[in-house]
């Protein structure tokens, strides 16, 4: 009888020390783990740009991407984290307008040339505007008809002739965009 009850006792013996409940260790969150999402994953325009070759010309890092369909038109606008500004906005959309409609038609008359840019294409800043400052933006008309701009919206207080620095550089971020990807 012995032999039966002493591998009994043993059991409960062992059982009764793990019935406690310990208290609970506080595990720490996990870091948040940034992605850097390439700005084509957004669709639209935004398949035509880079984020990487943003920042090569226009000296900002933006990591924030959006586009939008309507027609014959895309859209994207890229931006910096949360900032609202600055913001890079390209604009494509499908033609028939030839040279001389887009001249007449499109080109501002403040607005200098830019060589070496679809069939023809201009770059010109405006002023400050309620709520932001300067407008730097290039305009062109693609060898595959297609009117395209590139505008950056500089933030309220930007100097003209930062975006006037900031015009030039898009003048040959324009020059990467492959319009015929679209």
């Amino acid at each position: 009888m012995r032999s039966r009850i002493l591998p009994v006792v043993a059991a409960v013996l062992l059982t009764a020390g793990c019935s406690t409940e310990r208290e609970p260790v506080e595990v720490p969150p996990p870091a948040p783990i940034a992605l850097d999402v390439a700005a084509a994953s957004s669709g639209g325009a935004c398949r035509l740009l880079d984020f990487a070759v943003i920042e090569q010309h226009v000296k900002v890092r933006l990591d924030v991407a959006a586009a939008s369909e309507r027609g014959d038109t895309h859209t994207c606008v890229t931006r910096a984290g949360e900032a609202t500004l600055p913001e890079l906005t390209l604009t494509v959309t499908e033609t028939s307008m030839d040279k001389a409609t887009f001249a007449a038609d499109v080109v501002p008359d403040s607005a200098g040339k830019v060589s070496g840019l679809g069939q023809q294409a201009y770059r010109r800043t405006t002023g400050a505007a309620d709520g932001h400052g300067p407008v730097a933006e290039v305009g062109w008309l693609s060898t595959e008809g297609r009117l395209a701009v590139l505008s950056w919206t500089t933030a309220k207080g930007t100097a003209k002739s930062a975006a006037e620095k900031v015009a030039v550089q898009l003048a040959a971020l324009a020059k990467k965009v492959n319009t015929r990807a679209l």
